[in-house]
């Protein structure tokens, strides 16, 4: 029997949560950590050193009190749009719809601050990514151009329109 998940504030989690997560969910491709690293400790640091931004455009899914993931979003360009920055699911807790949940929340909660449209990113490698944005409502729009790097493949770009 599957756990029921709450959303929590990312705030109400030490510093280092959001970094651990991200190289727990990463850790199947060691050049993700080796590639990003860096950027995921100051995206940890913004959050942390910001606590109204991450209340407002982040939330923690947690299971038992314990953080299982997490999803964020950039909403500088609302009401048009907002755009999902990072968002996964510690490796323990994949392939449970964990991470469906987690963004279907992520969208009700971005469009109750009004966006017309929602954006997200993914790679050709994060095949369950792009399952998770599609049962979500999302859109395939495109492939990018260019490559996401020599081991992730080509972006792949998707939205959500409010009609």
């Amino acid at each position: 029997m599957k756990m029921d998940i709450e959303f929590r504030k990312i705030t109400e989690f030490p510093r280092g949560t959001l970094f651990a997560l991200l190289k727990d969910g990463y850790s199947f491709e060691p050049k993700f950590e080796r590639n990003w690293r860096e950027q995921w400790q100051e995206f940890d640091d913004f959050f942390y050193d910001n606590p109204p931004i991450a209340e407002s455009c982040g939330l923690m899914t947690v299971l038992s009190g314990e953080p299982i993931g997490f999803v964020s979003w950039n909403p500088t360009k609302l009401p048009e749009s907002a755009e999902i920055g990072h968002n996964c699911i510690s490796t323990k807790y994949k392939g449970n719809g964990y991470g469906k949940r987690q963004m279907r929340e992520a969208v009700w909660r971005i469009l109750a601050q009004g966006a017309k449209k929602i954006v997200v990113c993914t790679n050709e490698i994060l095949v369950p990514a792009q399952r998770t944005y599609e049962s979500a409502g999302f859109q395939f729009v495109k492939k990018g151009e260019e490559t996401f790097s020599e081991y992730a493949g080509q972006k792949i770009y998707y939205e959500i329109v409010v009609k």
